[in-house]
């Protein structure tokens, strides 16, 4: 039994960056998923895996199609069954960003809010504007705020950023923090895998982040089974099980693997620390984290 924490599904005409000339994307070259994927195509992929629930986590529709984006989710949802939770968009750094929160919290699967604030040297990884978002007094204000509402944060952030990070859950001690693909690692060398190491430390010390393993390919381009049990095994053992949770990031992850292959490697990656655990992590955090 297994809860996928983190896929999306598009239309390919909604997304700016599916559109016109091809834009450069953390991922790499993306040309095979430039299309509509619907979830038609997701539940295809899942057929025999055993999942039972997912969470659908926004796709960067226009900033001011936020309300839109939820509402074709869900009724997508009405229509399918899936997905189980949603998390919808908001711009946190602006006045009046929880009352744009309190319109899409009308969709009752809505779970939570994403609001990707990874910056990096390099260009080609960089999203949000500036490095330093997580400590945005007014951005604290609103994340907390979501806790107050019973939604989550989805925290998207690099070993740098981690501090920032910590700081932001110790501003918002009622909001749980998801924190996305693991803490990014995206340096392998032993000096960068040290530093993502003491970041996710930093983190693990607030009792309200938890960890999502997922999108593990995302810097090698490929499924690497040992690079998902490293970063898994780091993970768990800094957060243990009951923070932890699987994501697929499909479709993204279909640029390299399937989702049988990936699912399995994170299995394998999981399984070293016994069955109570693999339940924690493949459904029971999830389960908790998103109210399914």
């Amino acid at each position: 039994m297994t809860v996928d924490a983190h896929f999306h599904i598009w239309r390919r005409d909604d997304l700016p960056w599916l559109v016109g000339p091809m834009q450069p994307r953390i991922f790499g070259p993306y040309k095979p998923i430039r299309r509509d994927y619907l979830i038609e195509e997701y539940l295809l992929d899942i057929a025999g895996q055993g999942i039972e629930a997912s969470v659908y986590i926004q796709a960067n529709w226009p900033p001011e199609r936020a309300r839109e984006e939820v509402a074709w989710v869900a009724s997508v949802a009405d229509r399918t069954g899936w997905p189980q939770a949603i998390v919808g968009y908001a711009d946190l750094t602006r006045e009046g960003a929880l009352r744009e929160v309190l319109a899409l919290a009308g969709e009752k699967r809505l779970r939570g809010i994403r609001q990707q604030l990874h910056w990096h040297a390099n260009p080609e990884y960089r999203f949000a504007a500036r490095e330093d978002l997580a400590a945005h007094p007014l951005l604290q204000r609103n994340v907390a705020g979501l806790g107050e509402m019973g939604l989550v944060f989805e925290l998207q952030v690099f070993a740098g950023q981690m501090a920032a990070a910590a700081a932001l859950a110790e501003a918002a001690p009622e909001t749980t923090l998801v924190l996305q693909h693991a803490g990014m690692l995206e340096d392998l060398s032993e000096a960068g895998i040290e530093a993502w190491r003491r970041g996710m430390a930093l983190l693990a010390r607030r009792p309200n982040v938890v960890a999502k393993l997922s999108g593990l390919g995302t810097f090698l381009r490929r499924l690497d089974a040992a690079h998902v049990a490293m970063v898994a095994a780091e993970t768990i053992r800094l957060f243990g099980p009951e923070r932890c949770l699987f994501g697929s990031n499909f479709p993204i992850e279909k640029l390299w693997t399937d989702y049988a292959a990936l699912v399995a490697a994170y299995r394998d990656a999981v399984a070293p620390f016994g069955a109570a655990a693999a339940r924690a992590v493949f459904e029971e955090t999830a389960r908790r984290v998103y109210r399914l």
